[in-house]
């Protein structure tokens, strides 16, 4: 069996405390960083409504052009665990070279997120990340994230994190950040329209 990676996102109202629990529990920043992220959809099928993902993304020199395949009952838990396989093709720097393909082949351009995303490893557990995210517009979330062969593992592992962390009372966010981003531009535009 191939790897998986087994995540959950939550609402995040203090990133200072979250670090400060992370830091305390022994995990390792590996780096900040401003990503991104170009969001499209097929002209015949509505990734919106099939819960697909085909973005590319643009970070300090690097590119890749990332496809995570429709959510099932497979793929999308009760819990709001996600488990997909990915699909990454890495660029360089052309990011903007794959979005004008992208538009080029008549890709519908969904959305951009710009997010500043700060990563921190398990001290002892390489497969275990913990990622805090700020999403421009939108706001502040953590996510867990384990690679693991076996899903049952994975999701306990995830379960277990996130009581050490003291997150399992936040929210859990079921949108990706491309929908929590086109409904923010949605309000705006009503707001201001």
């Amino acid at each position: 069996m191939s790897v998986i990676e087994v995540e959950r996102k939550r609402e995040l109202a203090d990133p200072a405390g979250v670090t400060a629990r992370l830091v305390a529990a022994g995990y390792h920043e590996s780096g900040t960083s401003v990503e991104v992220d170009t969001y499209y959809s097929r002209p015949d099928r509505d990734f919106l409504a099939t819960v697909e993902c085909l973005r590319v993304r643009r970070r300090d020199g690097f590119a890749e052009i990332t496809y995570k395949p429709a959510s099932t009952k497979d793929t999308h838990s009760a819990a709001d665990i996600i488990a997909k396989r990915e699909t990454n093709v890495v660029l360089a720097e052309q990011a903007t070279a794959a979005n004008t393909l992208l538009d080029t082949l008549g890709m519908v351009r969904l959305c951009q997120v710009d997010k500043t995303r700060t990563t921190y490893r398990h001290p002892d557990n390489e497969t275990i990340t913990v990622v805090i995210d700020l999403i421009v517009g939108v706001g502040a979330f953590v996510e867990v994230e384990v690679m693991a062969d076996d899903l049952a593992e994975a999701t306990s592992r995830l379960a277990e994190v996130e009581r050490q962390l003291d997150l399992a009372d936040r929210p859990v966010v079921r949108l990706p950040y491309r929908d929590l981003v086109l409904q923010h531009d949605q309000r705006s535009a009503l707001h201001h329209g």
